[in-house]
């Protein structure tokens, strides 16, 4: 028989025979890219610990006390720490706005005089993440809410909210180093992808300072409108976006000049409060408060995509390292949502501890 028609033939035996030694696991596919596995760690503002949740199935690994009042909550750049903003001050509901929607403050609502506060539960939380447990405190200065890392992740730059002042501790030392004046009611903290300088987000006056991290002197200051509790930058830096919560508006800053560029209104009925930027820098990610729902934007265009149900009043939100998912902390419904950010879907929800406030991401196995 002529060789030509033999090798379709044997072709097709050739592969047959590879099918079949990959069907029963002989040989395998080629080992696509994927991130490790992470764990998910949320502050319970209320129950005073974090529950700590599997990327896997999404189910609670555990819980770890963390002492009084946690909110803000970040990992360790290694993965082997996560951080938590402690505070013995009591929970206190929002004030009551003025025509204008500016929050009223009582006389001493600037002042450290709360009759009724720990101040020796004031701090940061050093919780281990391999041993589930707070293994130490590092003084932050007086009721600090939000913070951020630097770059190296040497130090924390903390807001302190009823002293209006922001903190730079060394983590290493415990020991804080810098205290800068700042504006009433200091909430936000972030710092930029450079490392250059960090912001402070304040309240009641809408003012958002940009602080040097080389000299720690104020750089910039400007203005927003009232509530700003958050910001992100695009990869690059160049944008910054600050939620207005009373207003229920995302700004868009140039972190050059210093100026805001475009004030965007969400959709009716949100109270923005957190604001995460995709991976890719391509999306603009909002959690809507009192709305119940996550705002999707695009970075460019800044046009308002979609709109995602989560639970009651997300608060915090961080996103997968892969960019596949978004996770709500939802602070009434006691429980943290899991979003498919490519279906924009929440698939799922997880029950968390009481008043869940905000939610950082750790890579497992560090």
């Amino acid at each position: 028989m002529n060789e030509c028609h033999l090798r379709p033939r044997a072709l097709f035996i050739r592969v047959s025979c590879f099918a079949l030694l990959l069907a029963c696991g002989f040989l395998a596919p080629p080992a696509m890219a994927a991130d490790p596995a992470y764990q998910i760690w949320v502050s319970n503002e209320k129950s005073g610990d974090v529950t700590v949740i599997g990327s896997g199935d999404f189910k609670v690994l555990g819980t770890v006390p963390a002492g009084k009042r946690p909110r803000g909550i970040h990992a360790s750049r290694d993965g082997r720490f996560v951080y938590v903003a402690l505070s013995g001050t009591p929970i206190e509901g929002p004030p009551p706005l003025d025509a204008h929607g500016n929050p009223v403050l009582r006389k001493h609502d600037d002042d450290d005089d709360e009759a009724d506060a720990d101040k020796s539960a004031d701090g940061i939380g050093v919780l281990d993440v391999a041993k589930r447990k707070l293994v130490r405190k590092i003084n932050a200065g007086s009721d600090p809410e939000e913070f951020a890392l630097s770059s190296d992740g040497t130090h924390l730059y903390v807001s302190n909210e009823d002293v209006k002042t922001a903190s730079v501790i060394s983590i290493a030392s415990g020991k804080v180093e810098h205290i800068i004046p700042v504006g009433q009611e200091p909430e936000g903290a972030a710092t930029s992808p450079d490392g250059r300088r960090f912001y402070i987000t304040c309240e009641a006056g809408g003012d958002v300072y940009a602080v040097d991290t080389t000299t720690y002197t104020i750089v910039g200051h400007f203005k927003v409108a009232v509530r700003p509790r958050s910001m992100a930058f695009l990869p690059n830096g160049t944008l910054g976006f600050i939620p207005s919560e009373t207003t229920g508006q995302l700004n868009v800053v140039d972190t050059d000049d210093f100026k805001v560029l475009k004030v965007i209104d969400l959709p009716q009925g949100s109270r923005p409060m957190s604001v995460k930027v995709s991976p890719d820098g391509k999306k603009i990610y909002v959690s809507d408060g009192r709305a119940g729902t996550v705002s999707v934007l695009d970075s460019h265009s800044h046009e308002l995509l979609t709109t995602i149900k989560v639970g009651q009043r997300p608060w915090g939100i961080v996103i997968s390292p892969d960019g596949r998912y978004l996770f709500s902390a939802n602070g009434p419904s006691n429980d943290v949502s899991v979003v498919d950010l490519q279906s924009n879907t929440e698939v799922t929800r997880v029950k968390a501890g009481d008043r869940p406030w905000g939610v950082t991401i750790v890579a497992a196995g560090t």
